[in-house]
């Protein structure tokens, strides 16, 4: 089994707090990760294991082994009882794993009770510092899922378009989302060809006949599935006027690529698209990345009215990142020049343009890096970060 840098900090953190909330897209592996950490397992979709716990409660609560409950969103009666079990107890750490694959049904429960009791987590599709460095093309044309991204990639796009419309046919509706399997595949493709532009909910609505009160709804469901990530726009008070929307990338690029028509791995760079697609592959794999380290960070994009841009800013280990991603293996000088134009703006003590050329190249303020090295640059930024100069 492939060793996930998350399973490090899930040990940490229940070392540190009674219970644990790993959250997750289904099929990334959350379940393979909790196994691997010993204890008893309880299947909260299965009704039958559902009984088995109500059954075995009082020697659940007794047990001095890791209890894991997996879906735990789809069982609220455990909620209050884990509650009691936690405080009758509070000095007891590591009691209970609770898997999710709903950030907002799980999370409800959990802000009604259990509150200061239990740290979240999430774990990713696959990340670049879990596969060979050969592999990363590999990981952005088919996607991170264990089963049928990189690690089983004669299953692509079968596999994707299966784990779609089953989300659409049953998992999203038996978590609440109220549009029709029907309405779902649609929006989930028109998403599919807006990857990486500013949001308009308007325009999407128009095209599906909705409202766009509608579509920004159906946006928080799908963000709550782990499917799409919003990046919001920076805000400062600067010379010039920022946009306000946020940007909408697919998390995983194998499903994006499964919905964009890619007919195989080969074609990726052919496709007017990729452009966008590498932009949204290297940002997942950066805050992803910085996620499982445990490495606190605030994420944002800029782009003024007058066109200037960055795709990804970063406040993190106390200082100011400003992140340009170009899909080039030869960058240029004024690629750099742009960097540094744009990354003023905003006050960046920081600056990284990322691309396809192999290596990490300039000084620790200016860097042309290749994804495993931005990569590598973040982690030891977080650590021995310093404070921002005033803005």
């Amino acid at each position: 089994m492939r060793r996930r840098v998350l399973t490090r900090a899930i040990r940490d953190l229940l070392r540190a707090y009674p219970a644990v909330a790993l959250l997750g897209a289904r099929q990334v592996g959350k379940t393979t990760l909790a196994r691997t950490l010993g204890g008893t397992y309880f299947d909260l979709e299965d009704e039958v294991q559902r009984a088995r716990l109500d059954a075995e409660w009082a020697a659940v609560e007794a047990a001095r082994d890791l209890i894991v409950l997996d879906e735990a969103q789809a069982h609220p009666p455990l909620f209050p009882r884990l509650r009691g079990a936690i405080d009758r107890d509070r000095r007891r750490r590591g009691r209970f794993l609770l898997l999710g694959s709903v950030a907002p049904g799980l999370m409800k429960n959990v802000s009604e009770s259990l509150a200061g009791r239990l740290a979240v987590t999430e774990l990713t599709p696959l990340l670049a510092r879990e596969i060979p460095v050969a592999a990363l093309n590999r990981l952005w044309a088919l996607g991170g899922y264990p089963d049928g991204g990189v690690l089983g990639g004669s299953a692509f796009p079968r596999w994707q378009t299966d784990y779609l419309d089953l989300l659409a046919q049953r998992d999203l509706p038996d978590w609440g989302f109220p549009a029709r399997p029907g309405v779902t595949r649609r929006l989930l493709r028109m998403v599919a060809a807006v990857n990486g532009q500013v949001w308009n909910a308007s325009d999407l609505g128009r095209s599906l006949g909705l409202t766009y009160h509608t579509v920004n709804g159906y946006l928080d469901y799908l963000e709550g599935a782990y499917l799409l990530r919003r990046l919001p726009a920076y805000h400062a008070n600067i010379r010039t006027r920022l946009v306000k929307s946020p940007k909408i990338y697919w998390r995983d690029s194998g499903l994006l690529h499964a919905l964009l028509g890619l007919p195989s791995a080969a074609a990726l760079l052919d496709q007017p698209w990729a452009g966008a697609s590498w932009e949204g592959f290297v940002i997942e794999q950066l805050l992803a990345a910085l996620g499982a380290a445990g490495r606190p960070h605030e994420a944002a994009y800029v782009r003024t009215r007058l066109g200037e841009e960055i795709d990804l800013v970063l406040e993190l280990g106390g200082q100011r990142w400003a992140i340009e991603i170009t899909m080039t293996s030869r960058p240029s000088p004024e690629d750099l020049a742009r960097l540094d134009r744009n990354a003023a703006l905003i006050g960046a003590t920081r600056r990284i343009l990322v691309s396809r050329h192999a290596g990490i190249h300039g000084t620790p303020e200016r860097l042309l890096a290749d994804l495993p090295g931005a990569l590598a640059v973040l982690e030891r930024g977080a650590r021995q970060g310093r404070a921002l100069p005033p803005s």
